[in-house]
């Protein structure tokens, strides 16, 4: 690495040389406002005399591959915005000179700053080198037809402005002060310097970077150069393409990758800290599993275009309820929701169900709004939440788990919603809440569809905010004081009309009533739905109130359902439930905790105990060592039976059972103003119980069979699960040998994976061509799955009449695996090695 100061115009003038802008690099972001403050530095230090003005560092890569016969290329690295900025204000200078008669400082300009002059190759004509749109810009403005310049251009902007701020008196001026301009050129040589490094120690000046930026870089940054467009063309740009504000024209690729790692790691990572995690996950960019965990996330980037912009969902049922998952902002169960659409895609849940989960999804959270349960309780239910779903049985095991939280995570009971219903105030609410509601209510079983955001329909209250006074004389001093003081603002007392202005604050008869002019403004005229009941009143009071709320509370719970999931006494002994709501621990193992959002599996309840003790101790160390009087910390191991170092040389007593640590626990939560953050789930054992816990059987029976594997690499690197599968790599990502139990049957297969459905095709298609000699080499008869509605394809065989939950048949199951996996191994490799 090489880094030297010399002024800007030394480095543009340089012959036959290029300033690449690679496919990594985030777009072209400056706006008028940055091209502002550069343009009043250049003017200034020539106005004030300043002698120089620093505009921070260019870094850029030379040599290697990037270098031509014709032209020495720089791959810039950082600096990319200012660098392309400065080559802007270049070209509007030039652009000035051509039309204004100062012919030899246009060509000065063109052939110095802008062109390398004697060059052959077109591509390598202009200095500067960029990518997509931006490159086609650049060569409008070059050419005087920016104009006809179809799509919106940072580059066309922002010379557009510079045009309109160069004139006679300060041509000259400009150009003066731009030679005035000094940075920084890092030079760094490929194969020597580490630019990924380098990249993230620098702090240069302009526009801050995006985590999506910074990850991008990571991906593309030290690839070769024809690998770098590869996995730009086929990985990231679809990324960025999917992950993006379709309305808003707005990147969301930060905000996906974070949902994707809040999916993959059970935790939610900070918003600045996404690159970070990121780039912990995958060290050794080498490896198989990276690059198959690449087409992963591009997979799941396709759903989150689902989730962002409903809009583009083709099927209109899924988009319906998109759209208002949307709407209510449940953005926490993006991450849990990427996994259960690609669940879909793979054939692993029905359309059917999938419409029920997002009903769920929606009954689960509006039902929680009602009863008035904290949001951010949300946050730690969805991040670990597709943990819990068994795929064998998708729709049921997700509305169990849902249905047995407790405290703060909830699912409401349809009495916690009728004695809500009552009394929340339903007007003063959120807009998007309201109408939500009022739109799904009204629509119910509608066969034509109200739009209930109508600007002509609003919220009439039935008794008005401001009654006249045919009120006080209608209902009784009791009625009068509820409806004014409890019921005004409840769902019983609201219904929609038309004609609100009109209704105002008469009476109950003249609102049902009225006809003026033969408008047929009164409730007896409506056609809506919320206004049917009250056709057949003449008066209003609490009584006929408390009749309308119960009409109203049925069709609520015909639209945001209560599960209709069987739970069995034994099941519902071990959820997820708050420190401070959950059973004594004794005798009892954890299943994991979750402490400030994240999930950690662990089984002893000491371990958790030492866990969050050296958590608090790292967030607020004086405040724990300053509580003696609530909780024993010190440097001392005499002043302990079993003295436990928690960190840096202060320990803790370890010889206290487990309703002891509890205690302390809540002490300290209550200390820290924490009491919300630590949540744990009990280990639910199989005995006695009235159904099988699949997920502990199926990880004692993976734990068994991964030692017996023989005569083959496959699984050596691959851990028990609770899934019904597990897999291992064929080496090439997307393909994988899988195995697969049941309560019916045990199976290995081929699976066929990639993020392309159209990929899986190919590639099973390329394999079925092979299918004698494949066959001949097995030994036995396969069965090949297409699957075209899927976008999986799978090659299987499968040993019938076993079942997973009796272990007297895991023998017969681990002799079909161990015996036949070498073999599929064997017949499947030459063709996978050949398969691209």
């Amino acid at each position: 690495m090489k880094a030297n100061e010399l002024p800007i115009i030394t480095f543009l003038q340089a012959v036959n040389v290029q300033f690449v802008i690679p496919v990594y690099q985030r777009n072209y972001d400056w706006k008028n406002a940055e091209c502002k403050e550069l343009l009043n530095d250049i003017i200034s230090v020539e106005t004030e005399n300043r002698g120089t003005h620093f505009i921070g560092s260019i870094v850029f890569v030379h040599e290697g591959t990037y270098s031509t016969s014709e032209v020495k290329e720089l791959v810039i690295i950082d600096g990319q915005q200012r660098l392309t900025t400065i080559n802007i204000l270049y070209v509007a200078l030039y652009r000035f000179a051509k039309e204004n008669s100062k012919a030899q400082d246009a060509e000065k300009l063109y052939n110095m700053f802008l062109t390398n002059q004697y060059v052959q190759n077109e591509s390598s004509k202009l200095k500067l080198k960029q990518t997509d749109t931006n490159s086609l810009a650049f060569k409008a403005i070059m050419l005087g037809t920016q104009n006809e310049f179809a799509t919106f251009s940072n580059v066309i902007e922002n010379y557009n402005y510079f045009r309109s701020c160069i004139n006679e008196e300060n041509f000259d001026l400009i150009l003066r002060g731009l030679n005035r301009l000094i940075f920084v050129e890092i030079s760094l040589e490929r194969d020597k310097d580490d630019p990924q490094r380098i990249f993230e120690s620098l702090n240069s000046t302009g526009l801050d970077l995006s985590q999506s930026d910074l990850i991008r870089n990571f991906i593309l940054m030290d690839l070769p150069p024809k690998d770098q467009n590869r996995i730009f063309e086929t990985i990231w740009n679809p990324i960025e393409e999917n992950a993006k504000d379709i309305v808003k024209q707005s990147s969301l690729v930060s905000d996906f990758i974070r949902d994707y790692l809040t999916l993959r790691n059970k935790k939610i990572p900070n918003k600045n800290k996404v690159y970070a995690e990121f780039k912990s996950l995958y060290s050794n960019k080498k490896e198989e599993a990276y690059h198959q965990e690449l087409e992963n996330i591009k997979s799941l980037s396709v759903h989150y275009k689902k989730l962002v912009n409903p809009t583009t969902v083709s099927d209109a049922n899924i988009r319906k309820e998109l759209e208002y998952i949307n709407r209510l902002e449940i953005n926490v169960a993006y991450p849990f929701l990427l996994q259960v659409f690609e669940d879909a895609e793979n054939g692993l849940l029905s359309k059917e169900d999938l419409l029920k989960i997002l009903k769920l999804i929606q009954s689960y959270a509006w039902r929680r709004f009602i009863v008035g349960l904290p949001t951010n309780a949300l946050n730690k239910i969805f991040m670990s939440l597709y943990a819990e779903v068994d795929t064998e049985e998708y729709y049921d095991s997700l509305a169990k788990v849902l249905l047995k939280k407790k405290g703060s995570a909830k699912f409401p009971t349809n009495e916690d919603l009728k004695t809500a219903l009552r009394d929340k105030d339903l007007y003063n609410t959120q807009p998007k809440n309201r109408n939500y509601l009022f739109e799904m209510l009204e629509n119910y079983n509608n066969r034509e569809y109200v739009n209930t955001n109508n600007e002509h329909i609003t919220i009439e209250h039935i008794f008005p905010r401001n009654p006249n006074t045919d009120w006080s004389t209608e209902l009784s001093p009791e009625d009068y004081f509820l409806f004014k003081e409890k019921h005004l603002n409840t769902i019983g007392n609201l219904t929609l009309s038309g004609n609100n202005g009109a209704l105002s604050n008469k009476s109950f008869l003249s609102k049902k009533e009225m006809n003026i002019d033969g408008n047929e403004q009164g409730y007896n005229y409506s056609r809506l739905w919320l206004n049917t009941y009250l056709k057949s009143l003449n008066s209003w009071n609490v009584a006929k109130y408390e009749e309308r709320l119960n009409i109203i509370y049925d069709r609520f719970l015909k639209i945001w359902e209560y599960p209709d999931v069987v739970i069995f006494e034994s099941e519902d002994s071990s959820d997820e439930q708050n420190i401070f709501d959950a059973e004594s621990p004794k005798n009892k193992k954890l299943e994991y905790f979750i402490f400030e959002n994240t999930t950690i599996e662990e089984d002893t309840v000491a371990r958790m105990y030492f866990y969050v003790i050296r958590n608090l101790y790292e967030k607020n160390s004086q405040l724990l060592l300053n509580s003696q009087d609530i909780f024993k910390i010190t440097r001392n191991t005499t002043d302990f039976r079993a003295p436990q170092e928690i960190i840096n040389g202060w320990y803790v007593e370890s010889n206290i059972d487990s309703n002891t640590k509890f205690a302390s626990l809540k002490r300290l939560l209550t200390l820290f103003e924490m009491e919300e953050e630590l949540s744990i789930k009990y280990s639910s054992g199989t005995e006695n119980q009235s159904e099988p816990n699949r997920f502990n059987i199926r990880k004692k029976y993976w734990q068994q069979l991964l030692p017996l594997i023989e005569n083959t690499s496959l699984f050596s690197n691959v851990n028990a699960s609770k899934e019904s599968w597990i897999s291992s790599g064929a080496g090439i990502a997307g393909l994988s040998f899988t195995f697969v139990i049941s309560k019916s049957y045990a199976r290995i297969e081929m699976t066929i994976l990639t993020s392309s459905k159209e990929t899986n095709k190919m590639y099973f298609k390329r394999l079925h061509k092979n299918k004698e000699i494949i066959e001949q080499t097995f030994g036995k008869k396969l069965v090949w799955e297409e699957l075209p509605e899927n976008k999986m394809c799978r090659i299987k065989f499968e040993k019938q009449d076993v079942n997973l939950y009796n272990e007297s048949d895991w023998e017969t199951m681990n002799e079909f695996m161990v015996s036949n996996l070498p073999i599929f191994e064997k017949a499947f490799q030459p063709f996978i090695k050949n398969i691209r």
